[in-house]
């Protein structure tokens, strides 16, 4: 194992911060999965609006993997990363990171795979280019 395998880091471009609040919880106290999915979706949002230069609507999220759950408090921070651009949609990669409770490491909590298409003022789809 190398370094880099030892304290692995976000990937992507920072996105959207925020603090996970109590009213944001689920039955057990955990920050609720869908508090957290729609956070992702509004960062790959900002992304997806940036390349198609106008509007843009999510049409699918897919290969979603939570791997720990996101406390009362935490800063999440969305990284988005571009994976391709097609002629009118955009698969945006998105990764969620917090700080870990013990240590000042970051670690990742879930990642996941958003597609937007770029529409018009009428909803109907439009060339990203």
């Amino acid at each position: 194992m190398n370094e880099l395998d030892s304290s692995p880091q976000p990937t992507g471009e920072l996105s959207l911060q925020t603090v996970a609040m109590p009213k944001d919880t689920n039955a057990n106290g955990d920050i609720f999965g869908g508090w957290l999915v729609s956070q992702m979706d509004l960062a790959a949002a900002i992304t997806a609006k940036n390349i198609a230069k106008g509007r843009v609507a999510t049409v699918a999220i897919g290969e979603l993997a939570f791997m720990q759950p996101v406390y009362v408090g935490a800063t999440v921070s969305c990284y988005t990363k571009v994976l391709e651009v097609g002629r009118s949609s955009m698969r945006i990669g998105v990764e969620v990171w917090i700080p870990n409770q013990d240590s000042n490491e970051i670690c990742k909590v879930t990642d996941g795979i958003f597609v937007f298409v770029a529409i018009d003022e009428n909803g109907r789809t439009r060339s990203v280019k």
